[in-house]
């Protein structure tokens, strides 16, 4: 048996080698090492010993190693010198001397355990061959044979190995036999006691992507890039593209002649929906065409939160935010913004109530409170939380004026709190819960009731003159109104350094007003 096992290695290693397309030397080092194991188990395993195979004679040589001494300290590792040099005469004490030992006479164990190592090495190879393999293919689609399920999870037959179709990366209602066969994305490659571990995905945004590349030259030629991609699998996906080249539209390409390639990738995916949406570097556009079809009226962003508050026409709200938030949800995920969607009427709600809110500081007017609100404070909890130099970027205030808004803020805040009231909502709330709130309060909140009949505060003759003259908003109309100004002769009347002295007007919007009010009353007079 040992005669039969380590003869003619050259030949079973270059068979090995072939079979198993493993590198010639990790089996050469394989055998090496099962013959010093097998050596050692026949002669002793304190005993030094080396195999080293001889590529020349295709035979393994087997050598034990001892040590030169004129005294034996080591039995199994120590040679007496007269001993030494009957075998190499010019052997000296300290040197080491290989004696060569009968391979053949390892026996029929000694063969055997050779050979279990030799099998367990070429596995091993075969193993790290695999994981290398497939750890470059890592990203890429995989198809396969499933041949069992095992705890819910498809065992796929890949040829050199198996791969595992996790339930949680299957896509919902999709039903596969044995023998069926499978395509899907290689998501991750693991090294394992058991081997590599291949894990496939069919619900990865990554296997959308990779369907598209596959399915669309413009994508794998590089002139279609895919920016994005958000699933529900089985349900509904958006994919967000942008083209290189400006004569290429990138949501044409990816559909394809009367929808051929979208739908090749929608029988994939067994029916999913698929979105193509052009990709933006301007977010707030982005996010508009992430949401469509669905018309965005308005958005509001907070960079520093990555929010954006979306408003709709109230027609347009369940359409946006789709079966049960799909819609907005794929939005979210493929723009990577927090978007809330808001219908026009909520928003009217919601801005009469900050304005509401603010009209219960003394001395409020209803432009005054449009303007604050306009300029990103919602309440007086806002006002008094902030800085005074933040209040002072509102047009019309100083830091002066800043720090006297913020402390009547505060103040109003803690009157409520010492009559243990809850601050009112609305001029309804405040009507509702009158007792005990002074007739100030009741008063604004009638006031408050008749303003939110139309929240643009009713205009006057003179507030109407002003606001036709180009580049004059109500805002500015106000501030004029409050400086004297009365109409486009009096803006004419007065110097630049006047008008800029005016709060909320300043210097350089001076100079413009004096330009337009001119305009103005040459049409008017033609």
């Amino acid at each position: 048996m040992a005669e039969n096992i380590f003869s003619d290695l050259s030949r079973m290693i270059e068979q090995v080698g072939k079979d198993k397309g493993i590198d010639k030397k990790i089996i050469t080092e394989a055998v090496e090492a099962a013959m010093e194991t097998a050596a050692r188990k026949k002669y002793g395993l304190n005993k030094e010993i080396e195999a080293k195979f001889n590529a020349e004679t295709g035979e393994m040589e087997l050598y034990e190693f001892k040590n030169v001494v004129d005294e034996i300290d080591l039995i199994d590792n120590d040679i007496l010198l007269e001993e030494a040099q009957k075998l190499d005469p010019d052997v000296q004490v300290g040197d080491s001397l290989g004696i060569k030992l009968d391979a053949s006479q390892l026996g029929r164990i000694a063969a055997q355990t050779a050979k279990q190592i030799i099998m367990g090495r070429v596995r091993d190879a075969e193993r790290d061959l695999i994981y290398s393999e497939f750890q470059e293919r890592k990203g890429e689609i995989a198809s396969g044979i499933a041949r069992r399920i095992e705890r819910g999870a498809i065992v796929v037959d890949l040829g050199k190995t198996e791969a595992y179709l996790p339930q949680r990366e299957q896509i919902p209602g999709e039903l596969f036999k044995p023998g069926d066969r499978i395509q899907g994305y290689i998501a991750d490659v693991r090294q394992t006691t058991r081997g590599p571990q291949i894990v496939m995905s069919r619900a990865d945004e990554r296997y959308l992507v990779k369907l598209f590349e596959m399915e669309v030259p413009e994508i794998y030629d590089g002139i279609v890039e895919v920016k994005a991609a958000a699933r529900e699998p089985g349900s509904r996906a958006k994919i967000a593209v942008v083209s290189k080249d400006s004569a290429v539209d990138p949501v044409g390409a990816c559909v394809g002649m009367k929808g051929s390639r979208v739908q090749n990738i929608v029988q994939e995916l067994k029916g999913e929906k698929i979105d193509i949406v052009p990709w933006n570097e301007d977010a707030t556009r982005f996010v508009c065409n992430a949401l469509a079809p669905a018309e965005v009226s308005k958005v509001i962003i907070d960079e520093g939160l990555k929010e954006m508050e979306i408003v709709v026409p109230d027609n347009q709200l369940s359409l946006a935010i789709g079966k049960k938030g799909q819609n907005v949800r794929l939005a979210a995920k493929l723009t990577g913004w927090k978007l809330d969607i808001l219908s026009e009427t909520k928003v009217h709600a919601k801005q009469q109530e900050a304005i509401f809110n603010l009209l219960l500081i003394p001395g409020m007017t209803d432009t005054q409170a449009q303007n604050i609100y306009q300029s990103g404070f919602a309440s007086m909890h806002d006002l008094a939380a902030s800085e005074v130099a933040e209040i002072a970027t509102i047009p019309g205030y100083d830091e002066t004026k800043a720090q006297t808004l913020k402390q009547s803020a505060t103040d109003v805040i803690k009157s409520y709190a010492d009559r243990g009231e809850a601050i009112p909502q609305s001029a309804a709330a405040a009507l509702a819960n009158s007792q005990g709130n002074d007739a100030k309060v009741l008063a604004e909140a009638r006031l408050k009731m008749e303003l939110q009949k139309d929240v643009a505060p009713v205009m006057d003759n003179v507030t109407s003159e002003l606001i036709n003259i180009r580049g004059v908003s109500e805002t500015t109309a106000e501030y004029l109104k409050a400086g004297g100004i009365a109409s486009a002769e009096d803006i004419v009347s007065k110097t630049e350094d006047q008008l800029a002295a005016i709060d909320g007007i300043g210097q350089s919007k001076a100079k413009q007003l004096k330009v337009e009010a001119e305009n103005y009353l040459k049409d008017k007079n033609k």
